[in-house]
């Protein structure tokens, strides 16, 4: 009995955790965003190093109600990390996303319509604000209308990188 309720314990907090796929390629996931009729949700994020993007993803991106927003999006991570391999090809690919979107801070998610064009942006992260906050923060880029913002959103200014 006393070897059973570790491995309980274990399987319920793993439960407990939100189960979604994350892309690493944006222009896969404008693909599949094309093909669901999908927003983007891309997260910019130094996954071994930010103490910010990692408290995103344990107190947002792990969590239950994260998995629920998330059936609306295709989900895409472009890690900039420092000790974790990456290969030279995925660091120039994100590098060339970073550029394109002009993102100086970690962590940053960005929302794209399903064509690709940004609806909108949320730079930094408020530890302990929890899911619900963050949420409605970033869901209210997309908007009720699919690729049109809500009206109270505040759109992201156009990035001169994209005109070019």
């Amino acid at each position: 009995m006393k070897k059973i309720l570790p491995l309980l314990a274990l399987l319920v907090s793993l439960s407990a955790s939100a189960k979604v796929a994350w892309l690493t390629d944006l222009e896969e996931a404008k693909k599949a965003a094309a093909k669901e009729k999908k927003a983007i949700l891309v997260d910019f994020t130094g996954s071994d190093w930010c103490g910010y993007c990692i408290m995103l993803h344990k107190e947002v991106f792990d969590k239950p109600e994260f998995e629920k927003f998330a059936k609306d999006y295709i989900l895409v991570e472009l890690d900039f990390p420092h000790s974790k391999p990456l290969s030279a090809a995925k660091k120039a690919k994100n590098a060339e996303a970073q550029a394109k979107f002009d993102v100086h801070g970690f962590p940053t998610v960005i929302i794209l319509s399903a064509t690709g064009e940004e609806l909108g942006r949320q730079t930094g992260y408020t530890p302990k604000s929890g899911p619900k906050v963050y949420l409605d923060k970033i869901g209210g880029f997309k908007g009720a209308a699919g690729d049109a913002p809500a009206p109270d959103a505040k759109p992201t200014k156009p990035n001169p990188a994209k005109a070019a």
